[in-house]
């Protein structure tokens, strides 16, 4: 009886790369049940709510524009009116709407004093919301 070598066949080695695929299915589960609970997340309430007056939106807040040009003329929304029409102006508009703003446009070579007084007139009113109206330097156009 002879005793010989029986070949072996060489086994499978070890894998080096990363199997995705499980990876893959975890991540689209994931996504699907994104896709479902999204939904449901958000406030989904059907309500009839009632009617009423008083729920109506907010107004826009309203402005007027008063503007002082180099002369020390005044124009209240593009037309020139004197100290005691401005004021009479001024006052219809805080009757109109309190919260009105007066936005006050003046040339840079009117003396301050002159838009103080513009400034005195808006206060007697009982308009304190005073904005001004500037140009930048990029807009500001040479005469």
């Amino acid at each position: 009886m002879a005793f010989g070598r029986l070949e072996r066949a060489k086994g499978a080695e070890p894998m080096s790369d990363i199997n995705v695929t499980p990876l893959v299915d975890v991540m689209l589960v994931l996504v699907v049940i994104f896709i479902i609970t999204a939904p449901l997340l958000a406030s989904a309430i059907r309500l009839d709510l009632p009617k009423t007056d008083a729920a109506k939106p907010g107004d826009p807040p309203r402005f007027v524009t008063v503007a002082v040009d180099k002369a020390g003329q005044v124009f209240f929304d593009d037309r020139p009116v004197t100290q005691s029409e401005l004021g009479a102006a001024l006052q219809e508009a805080a009757r109109a709407n309190p919260d009105t703003e007066v936005q006050l446009r003046a040339d840079q070579g009117v003396p301050y004093g002159r838009v103080v007084e513009v400034m005195g007139e808006a206060q007697k009113a009982s308009l304190n919301r005073i904005g001004f109206i500037a140009d930048t330097p990029d807009t500001a156009t040479e005469p």
